[in-house]
Parts: C-alpha cells; sequence; structure tokens
C-alpha cells in the first residue's frame, strides 16, 4: 500500500509561517527519505494554524530539494481562479520537475472576505460552475477543446511534455461522480467525512470511465487524521492536538482564522469529556474523525479502512503540533507499513 501525506504548513505553538514553512520542507525531504509516496500542500487563506496558503509556492521549493516524491496540492480551490493560470501554472511546475508533480483540483469558501479578495470583479462576483472550471483546466492540460472552440489550438507545453497528473479531492458522493465521469484520479477527505468515504470511493470505482485524461483504470485516494506514538498512549496523547484545534474551531465563530493547533497538554483541560474519549479507532462499524495509537492499533485500523473502501493509497493529514513528533509520526507508520523497503 502507498502512503502518501498532505500538508498544511503547522504552525507549531510559538512559532511563527516562516519556521512553519521550513518545517513543511523538511517534512517533504524526511517523507522523502521514509518512503512515502507524494506529498501535497494545502490552500489555506488567512489561516493563522496553517502556512501553506499557495501549494505551488511549496510545490516549487520542495522539488528543488527532494529527487523522487511526487509534489502536488492538496487542493488548489477552483472557485477562485482561472483554469488557464492553474493548468499553466502546474504544466510550468511539471516542466521543473518532471514526472513529479500532481494537480489537485477541490473547491471551499474561505469566508467571505477571502471569497470576495479573491475576485477580480467585486461589483459583480463570479458565479463559479466547478465541474465547467475542472473540465476546462483538463482541456487545456491535454488538448481536448473541440476544433470549434476560441482556444483550440493552444498548447500549453510545445515541447511535447506530459501534463501533471490531476486528482479531484472531495468529501461527498457529487465529488465522486464528477471525478468518475471525467476520468481522473480521486480523493476523498476522510478526516471530513469519515461515514462517507467508503461509499464515495466505491462509487468513483463503479462510476469510473476513461475520457484521455492520462487514466484507464480509477486511481482512488483515502485521506485520514492520523498520529501515531511510540506507544498507544503517547498516540491518544498527541491525538490532543487535532481534537483541541477542532473544539477551538467550533467555539470560534468569526474568529475562525485566529485558532491556532494547540500543543497536546495545553489544550487536554479544555475538551470536555466527549472530545476526550471521542473513538480513534473503529467502533461498531463506524469510522472515527482521528485515528491515533501506537503502530500496531493505528495500522489494523487503517487497513481495515483500506480494505472496506478499496482506496489504492492512504494519504496522511495530521495537526501534531510539534514539528518532531509529527516527523516521528511518519516514521512510525512507514516503519508500520513497510513503506521505506518499497520506496
Amino acid at each position: 500500500m502507498k502512503l502518501s501525506i498532505v500538508d498544511l504548513g503547522t504552525v507549531a505553538p510559538g512559532t511563527t509561517e516562516a519556521e512553519a514553512l521550513s518545517d513543511a520542507l523538511e517534512t517533504a525531504r524526511h517523507a522523502e527519505a521514509a518512503g512515502y509516496h507524494r506529498i501535497w500542500f494545502a490552500e489555506h487563506h488567512l489561516s493563522r494554524s496553517g502556512a501553506s496558503h499557495h501549494p505551488e509556492l511549496l510545490i516549487a521549493a520542495a522539488a528543488m530539494q527532494t529527487s523522487r516524491i511526487r509534489l502536488g496540492s492538496g487542493a488548489v480551490l477552483m472557485n477562485d481562479y482561472s483554469p488557464f493560470k492553474v493548468a499553466e501554472m502546474f504544466t510550468q511546475l511539471e516542466a521543473m520537475a518532471p514526472g513529479r508533480i500532481d494537480l489537485g483540483m477541490g473547491r471551499a469558501t474561505a469566508g467571505p472576505v477571502i471569497d470576495l479578495a479573491l475576485q477580480q470583479n467585486r461589483e459583480h462576483p463570479a458565479q463559479v460552475d466547478h465541474q465547467q472550471q475542472v473540465l476546462e483546466t483538463l482541456a487545456w492540460l491535454y488538448g481536448a477543446f473541440p476544433d470549434d472552440h476560441p482556444f483550440a489550438g493552444n498548447v500549453l507545453s510545445p515541447d511535447g511534455g506530459a501534463p501533471p497528473q490531476t486528482w479531484l479531492l472531495g468529501s461527498s458522493p457529487n465529488g465522486s461522480a464528477l471525478a468518475a465521469g471525467l476520468g481522473i484520479g480521486y480523493t476523498f477527505a476522510g478526516f471530513i467525512n469519515p461515514g462517507g468515504a467508503a461509499p464515495a470511493l466505491r462509487n468513483y470505482r463503479e462510476q469510473f470511465r476513461p475520457q484521455g485524461f492520462g487514466l484507464e483504470t480509477p486511481r482512488a485516494i483515502l485521506s485520514v487524521n492520523v498520529t501515531v506514538g511510540e506507544t498507544d498512549a503517547e498516540g491518544l496523547r498527541l491525538a490532543n492536538s487535532p481534537k483541541g484545534f477542532y473544539s477551538r474551531l467550533r467555539r470560534a465563530g468569526r474568529a475562525a482564522g485566529q485558532v491556532t493547533v494547540p500543543a497536546p497538554d495545553e489544550v487536554a483541560h479544555e475538551l470536555s469529556a466527549d472530545e476526550r474519549d471521542e473513538p480513534t479507532s473503529i467502533v461498531d462499524g463506524r469510522w472515527p474523525r482521528f485515528v491515533a495509537g501506537g503502530p500496531d492499533r493505528v495500522r489494523a485500523t487503517l487497513e481495515q479502512m483500506m480494505d472496506v473502501s478499496g482506496a489504492d493509497e492512504l494519504m496522511v493529514q495530521d495537526l501534531i503540533a510539534d514539528p518532531e513528533a509529527r516527523r516521528r509520526s511518519h516514521a512510525l507508520l512507514a516503519e508500520a507499513f513497510g513503506a521505506a523497503r518499497r520506496g
């Protein structure tokens, strides 16, 4: 099973965004050495918790510091950008790191302020059709515009270089149907909607139809929030950071962008009994939002999730506050699955 990471550029308590960005690049180097298949960088705006605002910048920087691991976006928020801009940007990244670039496409609101700030025309903000945005991006990448289309005949890569891998990211059945219909890769955010992961990934496989966009067969990733410690107790302690972050986020209201990822011991007293005791493994068939514990416990849970969902690859999202503990968690998971031996 392939292991990958989606990195948020998590800002550790008491540190700066500059340090978080340096940590993200160190994580990319560490992930490559540990045998991870790919690392993606998130897009979050005006967020104190994560420094990865523009994944393209971290992709370019990481490409210069690694040689094998795939690099991508998790995700570019297509509702905010021109398809041409996205396609050309990732074509250039692919030219900089041939055979290693992934274009992960998604959509999300960044809140009313950022949604407006990202619009060029504030008087009449665009009403974005997500499916059309994704399809137009693919048409640019693969030269797939109809002959009578005004964009036909314009080639992004005159030297004939291959386009980046394309992925659709989602957390609902609608996304799985769109990815399947377009015949591109699909990644499900199990940390957002754990109960919907297996049905959506199965639907994607069943409905997949090749459309000439690089895939003949389905390619699916399950993304899960994972925290691994040397022992079950340590893994569960570290999981207080993501639990505390989401607890603070729920209480923050309009100040959600100011919420930071807390240290596990700092936030323990803030959690309610239900939050502290929230399951971190599968209980009565219900998937957890956070998978945590020692290597054996975590591996058993993740193997069950992968078997049920039929995903080809596991992508780790985490909100471990301390960057050293975060990378140790990645190393323990890789060792548990033998990733380094496979490369």
